[in-house]
């Protein structure tokens, strides 16, 4: 496995294995890497011959006073894992060959970044572009693997790419979760063993909301609004929890037959932020810790 932080190097090891008509996958991650990172990486094994990871801590996706200093960093640890899931390189770049000099220009976003985490996070998806369309210009894959847990991101990537003509194909993979279902996330080693028993309860309440709309709820707001009371009586402190449309990501109050919308929440337990999300459509695969493939009609009205 290739370990580099030079441009360059990288690189020529990509233009190499096109050279031998290999396609080329690409996972971007900050590290502390867990399974939810390991199933990106196996599910763009499987769309591409060879697999680039980036390890990169990026400092525009942190606004003052957020957790850029303490982010869990351990390169040793995540090389391991990313040798042992079959990556064929690793790109390592530090923040003076990724931002070099003085940067004058800058991606603004539109609507896609209004609500959800781009409402409490101003700026963050700015961040988010900035670097990945960088990792898109060097490394040039074929495809390139996201995790369904950061939705809003994928979507706002997913834009950014037929507007600035990536010739990229995107997947968006499903949530890989804990046994107990709370989604994997780096983050989670913030939580206290009390916070960590508590800390599925997000997720429940999504299945809960979800269930409901199964049976055939098609205006959520006051089963939502019951969800948020409960988590906050457990200690969270709510950033946001609703129904959005999927294309647009803006609040949906009524879900319409025909439509595709995100259940999507964030919260605060203790210092540790939580996202988690599941996808409605018509024909939903209910998503569970330990997914069944039960199908089921939706919106019924």
């Amino acid at each position: 496995m290739l370990v580099t932080d030079s441009i360059g190097e990288l690189r020529s090891a990509v233009r190499l294995w096109k050279r031998e008509k290999l396609k080329v996958g690409f996972v971007p991650t900050m590290g502390a890497l867990h399974e939810g990172h390991l199933a990106l990486i196996r599910e763009a094994k499987k769309q591409a011959g060879r697999v680039v990871v980036s390890i990169y801590v990026n400092p525009f996706q942190f606004a003052p006073g957020e957790d850029y200093e303490e982010y869990p960093r351990d390169l040793a640890k995540d090389l391991l894992l990313c040798r042992n899931a079959g990556a064929a390189a690793v790109f390592t770049p530090d923040n003076e060959l990724m931002y070099p000099g003085e940067s004058y220009l800058t991606v603004e976003i539109e609507e896609l970044s209004e609500e959800m985490c781009g409402r409490s996070r101003p700026g963050f998806f700015n961040g988010v572009v900035r670097v990945v369309n960088k990792f898109f210009n060097i490394v040039e894959p074929d495809v390139a693997v996201f995790g369904q847990k950061d939705l809003q991101q994928y979507r706002i990537i997913e834009q950014m790419v037929r507007e600035f003509n990536h010739g990229i194909r995107l997947i968006c993979a499903g949530i890989v979760r804990e046994d107990d279902g709370l989604a994997c996330s780096s983050r989670n080693l913030y939580l206290s063993d009390e916070q960590r028993r508590l800390a599925p309860s997000l997720y429940r309440s999504l299945l809960y909301i979800t269930e409901q709309i199964e049976g055939g709820v098609y205006k959520p707001g006051l089963l939502i609004s019951h969800q948020r009371s409960e988590l906050e009586a457990k200690g969270f402190q709510i950033d946001y929890l609703g129904t959005y449309s999927y294309d647009l990501l803006q609040p949906a109050d009524i879900l319409e037959k025909g439509h595709k919308y995100l259940l999507a929440g964030a919260v605060w337990l203790g210092e540790t932020r939580l996202i988690d999300n599941m996808i409605l459509t018509d024909e939903l695969t209910r998503e569970k810790a330990r997914p069944s493939g039960k199908r089921a009609k939706i919106f019924r009205r």
